[in-house]
């Protein structure tokens, strides 16, 4: 009744990710569903979901139960992530497969491994009783040492989500459950969540009746995008104005308007970076769908000593980066 995905048809073992929808198909949130077993499955989400998920499970034969408070998980993410844990897991890490768990352990500590992160590169998470963190991320660093393994917080994530361009929940879309304003409502489609809806006749979820129609009557208003700005332009910019360039090295989310070659507002970039690995401003942003076919160029806001001026964009195909590595 909930997923957009059909969970049904999953594996024991295997993981989706998923989005779930109002009756008018706009996106409440969006997550990962892990099969434990035949008759047992696991959500993971960004925001509170238990009440939604306990309001569509009325009638059935299903028993929903809240672990936030006694699960931990510890996002192991980057090249030498799976040569970290082949060396202090109990299991053939190696062969898990992307977007798949196993059981394990580290150090003796009973924990369960999923080929899965926030960063769009090769990753695992590591979810372990909360009484247990502390040692296995002691562990973890301890085994990681030789190969340069470095704490980092939210920032960095946010970061390397970008680059990867994940979206993130009432930043760069607003859930259906808060929206103030019907046009702040969007639909899988235009978030681009098309691949993970199933419309098949043996998937009925909330929503799916208005999600078959904005499909087939092609609805889309707007369109979630990636942003690049080259450096040439803005650099001339900045220094036009007399003052260096002054450019997010962490993710700003304050949204700032895009516009049209014309000059009228078509959107709103919700998260902009410098990405040092890359060497490219991005952004994620909102437009009008008729403005977000790759390689159209538009023009994003940017103030320059206090001034407001805008610098040009170009809408790029995303991910921006997306090493062969996170799937091998």
């Amino acid at each position: 009744r909930v997923f957009t995905q059909d969970t049904a048809k999953m594996s024991t073992g295997q993981i989706v990710y998923t989005p779930w929808c109002d009756p008018d198909g706009s996106v409440r949130q969006e997550g990962t569903v892990f099969r434990l077993a035949d008759d047992a499955y696991q959500v993971c989400s960004v925001e509170p979901t238990l009440g939604w998920m306990e309001r569509n499970a009325v009638g059935l034969d299903v028993s929903i139960s809240d672990h936030s408070t006694d699960t931990a998980v510890l996002a192991l993410q980057g090249p030498t992530s799976r040569d970290i844990l082949v060396q202090v897991a109990s299991a053939e890490v190696a062969n898990l497969k992307f977007f798949h768990w196993m059981d394990s352990s580290i150090n003796g500590i009973p924990v369960m491994i999923s080929r899965t992160g926030y960063t769009g590169d090769l990753g695992y998470e590591v979810w372990i009783r909360s009484a247990d963190a502390v040692r296995v991320w002691d562990v973890l660093m301890e085994g990681g040492r030789a190969h340069n393994i470095t704490p980092c917080g939210l920032e960095a994530m946010d970061i390397a989500r970008v680059e990867a361009g994940f979206v993130l929940l009432n930043v760069d879309y607003e859930s259906s459950e808060s929206a103030l304003l019907p046009h702040h409502r969007m639909s899988p489609y235009e978030l681009g969540f098309g691949w993970a809806v199933k419309l098949s006749k043996d998937v009925n979820f909330v929503g799916r009746q208005a999600l078959i129609e904005a499909k087939r009557n092609n609805s889309a208003e707007r369109k979630l995008i990636g942003l690049m700005i080259d450096w040439p332009e803005l650099e001339e910019l900045y220094l036009s104005a007399g003052v260096m360039p002054d450019l997010p090295l962490v993710p700003c989310r304050d949204p700032v308007p895009i516009y049209n070659q014309s000059g009228k507002q078509i959107g709103r970039a919700t998260t902009r970076v410098w990405s040092t690995m890359l060497k490219k401003y991005l952004a994620l942003a909102t437009v009008e769908a008729k403005y977000a076919a790759k390689g159209s160029k538009l023009l994003m806001e940017q103030t320059v000593d206090y001034e407001r001026k805008t610098v040009e964009a170009m809408v790029c195909k995303m991910p921006f980066f997306r090493p062969d590595r996170m799937r091998a």
